[in-house]
């Protein structure tokens, strides 16, 4: 006989989820999504630097690692709603201003009003992500027992947002102007504040973990699972690379291959569906052939897609490439989570956790430098160093983890 968690009255209803959860998690991941990849775009078109728009990517990424260290102390203070009714008011605001402002200037001051909103817009949106995260994780601790029927929702609008954002900035840069992309951005952050769900939760511990502290135990737990900690380290090499094509497509399509900013954004749109077919496969083959096949099938397919990227001077084969990269990383992805879930300890899962995001992000801010400071020319010469090293690090890291016992197992 089955316990029943908690009287059916205390689980939210599915029109309390939809209007209390849902909406304001799909408004706020598409202001994410659109930001996240339209913002570079944004800055290659108004300053036309290559250099300006690798450093707008780090800017984007650098205020995102420093989030870690306060947001979640922040939900855990003030709420889950304060901060994501601020956070995305916020946004809103920065990017309107942003919209006002950008058609007066020119040269300098425009160079200003676009790098000041990679860095802002940044933060903003790891805020919202944050208190957004956790208010679904509410919403699903109240679910009870149809707990993993609310994360599914909430995984589906994330994915949704990843494939329709970047090509919707795009398309709307291309055919409305920066003023048009940003005001669909202000937008859809606004209904995130209106909408941001009445959860007043707030952390009952009257002495938070410091984030340091958090670090060392997370630090101190990876040392001591050797499989995770290969697995992390593999990735982090691997993610350099990824993180170098970003900050370099847009570079490399408006300004190599001619082609427009509508373009760019297809581009991550294709390589988002080619992801989340390969999550789709992976999920199933794992179950009948264990993680290390899989791992070390995607890690294989990413590689040579990196290695092939440098060679490509056709848009076509650009899109083919980094789909199929894509499609690799997703792969990984479910192996590293899959492995993630049966490794770590329960008591230090939060700390752990954290710090393996932490070293999985660090390689992004690096490779939006890379792309600030290396001439354009050489920018195909350093995709091919990074893939190289993309290549032999993924090798060491599933060569490590060949016999490693939690790898061959399936879990069928």
């Amino acid at each position: 006989m089955r316990s029943r968690v908690g009287p059916r009255h205390a689980r939210p209803p599915v029109s309390t989820l939809l209007h209390g959860v849902y909406l304001p998690r799909s408004t706020d991941a598409a202001a994410f999504a659109m930001a996240t990849y339209g913002i570079p775009l944004l800055v290659l078109a108004t300053t036309d630097s290559v250099a300006l728009t690798g450093l707008a990517f780090a800017l984007e990424w650098v205020p995102r690692l420093g989030a870690f260290a306060f947001v979640g102390a922040l939900v855990d203070r003030h709420g889950t709603t304060v901060v994501l009714r601020l956070a995305s008011a916020g946004r809103a605001l920065v990017v309107l201003a942003a919209a006002f402002i950008l058609p007066t200037q020119a040269g300098l001051g425009a160079t200003v009003t676009v790098m000041l909103l990679a860095a802002s817009t940044g933060i903003l949106s790891e805020c919202s992500y944050i208190a957004a995260e956790t208010a679904g994780g509410v919403a699903g601790r109240e679910a009870g027992e149809r707990a993993h029927r609310v994360q599914s929702v909430l995984l589906g609008i994330d994915q949704v947002a990843t494939l329709l954002g970047p090509a919707l900035a795009g398309l709307l840069l291309q055919w409305a102007s920066a003023a048009g992309m940003l005001t669909v951005i202000a937008a859809f952050s606004l209904l995130t504040s209106v909408l941001a769900p009445r959860q007043y939760h707030r952390a009952k511990s009257a002495a938070p973990q410091p984030v340091l502290q958090g670090l060392t135990t997370g630090w101190s737990t990876l040392r001591s699972l050797p499989a995770l900690g290969w697995l992390v380290t593999g990735l982090t090499v691997s993610n350099l690379t990824v993180g170098l094509l970003q900050a370099a497509t847009p570079v490399i399509i408006v300004k190599q291959l001619g082609h427009s900013t509508a373009d760019v954004g297809l581009i991550w749109t294709a390589a988002a569906v080619a992801s989340l077919l390969a999550v789709a496969l992976c999920r199933r083959a794992i179950d009948r052939f264990g993680l290390w096949p899989i791992g070390a099938l995607s890690a294989t397919i990413a590689a040579s897609a990196c290695l092939a990227v440098s060679f490509t001077d056709s848009y076509g084969s650009y899109l083919a490439l980094i789909a199929v990269l894509m499609a690799g990383e997703g792969g990984m992805t479910v192996v590293l989570r899959t492995l993630r879930s049966h490794l770590i300890p329960q008591e230090v899962f939060g700390a752990t956790l954290s710090l393996t995001i932490l070293l999985l992000l660090l390689p992004f801010p690096l490779a939006g430098v890379l792309v600030a400071t290396v001439p354009p020319a050489q920018l195909g010469h350093v995709i091919t160093l990074c893939a190289a090293l993309q290549a032999l690090g993924l090798f060491a890291a599933f060569a490590r983890l060949r016999t490693t016992p939690a790898l061959r197992t399936s879990f069928a």
